[in-house]
């Protein structure tokens, strides 16, 4: 009897191990098919998709869901495994675009994983056309949800991604759209945060020189295309044969359509071109007699729609402001349609109380006046790309641009996979910035990175660090891979002071920043000034490249003034500032010089960071004009080197 009840739990056990194995099995299955799922759930933003900015015309539809949203921090990162994506409960009200850190008083260093949430109809008309969503600018890492179903995932913030819903609208009821958003600091990312021993020492612990707003900075959009044959993107490259403007078009469609047609407006004339597709792609060219080529002077834009289908019925339809302009370099010169051009102007931020980095268009509009008033002609990107209405402003006001990616912050040494992230996300970058990008004539020039630092760097004039064969490595690859993607503009990146001159030799135009008399020999602006003249002079004879000063300045406490002209004082910045022009203007193979930075702008809290704020500016975080400015503006519109009627008395 004892040996059949012994065999019987024995037999039980076995029975109840192969039960038990068969569940761990299953669940361990469940597991692998839940992370197999959300991979596949959550592909990758195409840099493809974000080329064409939605429109809305005959064809095509476009609805803006700017406006207040619900919002709710995670910083458990609970959020996902308790489905807040089927309805944020406990939330708090948000302004779409905005940065969460200007916008609520208790969550100014917050960077961690937040989620927002919109409910929004489709209109009944839109069905039978493909809906997509476009999101401007989620920084830094963004997962979407329709209506709590996965969609898609993007890493990397200032640039567009979108994504089409189509399969997941709901007709007539309300949608909802639910976006988890995250800003984390890694050493691994781009831009750098959390480096052990990195170039910057401030809290939020960014390796770079900026405050890292987080949230949903630009517009987000629905829109649609035609569902069976559309256009997928429109290139437009100009040149010139004499008084004849060359304006070629390379349109990509979707679908079977097989023929459209180019028609391009302007001056009074009407130019109308059939185009016949091989494959997915068609070519053709329109040539301009008299052409009226875009310049800062006369910043002429012509009207370019591109049609798909046949005169009788239109496809699909698209339109693009085109600027016949050609850029080129020599040795010594910039050459904006073959002639001379120098660049005046500024290094600046999207920085404004309240906004933070998101899209203001009353600001964008004052930004512009003021550089207008001061008699700049163009502006770089630091440190990230700016709205798509900027550079379309940029346009219109004949504005000539420095485009930069986000690459800030970068090094090559420590750990072989971070760099090998860093070195894939800063390429990301590069292709979509010239999807979205490479059809504004104001766009001159691409910039793959500012400041990427050398292990090793003494801050000296004859430089520091070590000339290691990586990190040129790396660089080459960015510049190269622009060249590969656009051929028709100049390629640079903006190098550190002290840093290898041989990491900028890949660069069309030499890009320097520099503050001799301000970081180093502090104080001492004469001998600042004449390290600056040594360098420079070192710089173009041993690259024999035009070269251009794209960041000098001095904090200045707007209001702060001395009798001698002294560190932090009003009268200190405008010495500084036109010391360095004085030198740079001296040289011919300069080529221009921008001045950092247009206005102040927040940071991270740190020792060399009163308040938290670069005061560079020579504008307040408010607009409001320094000395500076007024001396800009006499130097550079009035042409005179006189800023005393604005002086201090």
């Amino acid at each position: 009897m004892a040996d059949a009840l012994t065999g019987n739990v024995m037999r039980n056990q076995l029975k109840f191990c192969k039960v038990m194995k068969l569940k761990i099995i299953s669940l361990l299955s469940l597991a692998f098919l839940h992370t197999v799922q959300a991979e596949v759930s959550f592909p990758r933003a195409n840099a493809t998709d974000i080329a064409l900015f939605p429109q809305q015309n005959e064809v095509r539809n476009r609805m803006d869901l700017s406006g207040v949203w619900k919002f709710k921090t995670d910083p458990e990162n609970a959020g996902e495994e308790e489905r807040w994506f089927d309805g944020l409960r406990d939330s708090r009200s948000i302004a779409v675009p905005g940065c969460w850190n200007e916008q609520f008083t208790d969550i100014r260093n917050y960077l961690g994983v937040s989620w927002y949430e919109t409910d929004t109809y489709v209109p009944e008309s839109w069905q039978g056309e493909r809906v997509f969503i476009r999101v401007g600018s989620a920084n830094y890492a963004a997962r979407l949800w329709i209506n709590g179903a996965p969609l898609g995932c993007h890493e990397g913030g200032h640039i567009p991604f979108a994504f089409e819903i189509t399969s997941f609208v709901r007709w007539g009821q309300d949608n909802r759209i639910a976006i988890q958003v995250e800003n984390l600091l890694k050493p691994d990312r781009v831009p750098t945060g959390n480096v052990p021993g990195g170039q910057f020492n401030s809290f939020p612990s960014a390796n770079f020189d900026f405050f890292p707003y987080a949230g949903l900075n630009r517009a987000v959009w629905l829109y649609t295309l035609p569902r069976e044959r559309s256009i997928k993107d429109i290139t437009v490259r100009t040149n010139f044969e004499g008084e004849t403007g060359i304006v070629e078009v390379e349109v990509e469609k979707e679908g079977t359509a097989s023929r459209g047609r180019l028609v391009l407006s302007g001056e009074g004339r009407q130019i109308e071109l059939p185009i016949q597709f091989e494959g997915d792609r068609a070519k053709e060219v329109i040539r301009i007699p008299n052409v009226r080529r875009w310049c800062p002077q006369d910043p002429y834009l012509y009207s370019l729609s591109v049609f798909l289908g046949s005169e009788e019925k239109t496809l699909d339809h698209y339109f693009l402001n085109v600027g016949v302009r050609t850029i080129s370099v020599t040795s010594r010169q910039i050459l904006l349609n073959g002639e001379p051009v120098f660049l005046r102007g500024f290094g600046k931020h999207i920085d404004f109380p309240i906004f933070g980095r998101a899209t203001a268009n009353p600001v964008m509009i004052k930004d512009f006046e003021l550089m207008k008033w001061t008699g700049a002609n163009s502006f770089r990107t630091s440190h990230y790309p700016y709205d798509e209405e900027f550079m379309d402003l940029a346009d219109r006001e004949g504005f000539l641009v420095i485009d930069e990616t986000p690459s800030v912050g970068l090094y090559f040494h420590g750990d072989e996979d971070a760099l090998e992230a860093r070195q894939k996300m800063s390429k990301q970058y590069i292709r979509e910035l010239i999807a979205r990008d490479k059809n504004h004539p104001s766009v001159i020039m691409w910039c793959v990175a500012n400041e990427p630092f050398p292990k090793d760097i003494k801050m000296s004039a004859v430089g520091g660090g070590e000339v290691d064969p990586k990190p040129i490595q790396c660089l080459e690859e960015l510049t190269g891979l622009v060249r590969s993607l656009d051929s028709t503009r100049l390629v640079t990146l903006v190098g550190v002071m002290s840093g290898p001159l041989e990491w900028l030799a890949s660069c069309d135009v030499v890009c320097i920043n520099r503050y001799w008399g301000w970081y180093t020999n502090t104080g001492q602006l004469e001998n600042g000034v004449k390290i600056l003249e040594m360098e420079l002079d070192g710089l173009h004879r041993k690259l024999n490249k035009p070269v251009m000063l794209t960041e000098f300045g001095a904090d200045t406490m707007s209001g702060f003034h001395g009798v001698d002209s002294e560190m932090y004082t009003e009268e200190f910045q405008v010495d500084f500032i036109r010391s360095y022009l004085n030198v740079a203007e001296s040289k011919d193979f300069v080529v221009g010089t921008h001045v950092w930075n247009f206005a102040d702008f927040r940071t991270g809290q740190g020792l060399i960071r009163f308040m938290g704020m670069n005061l560079k500016g020579v504008f307040t975080r408010d607009r409001e004009p320094k000395m500076a400015a007024h001396f800009l503006r006499s130097r550079w519109l009035e042409g005179s080197d006189d800023s005393s009627a604005h002086e201090h008395k």
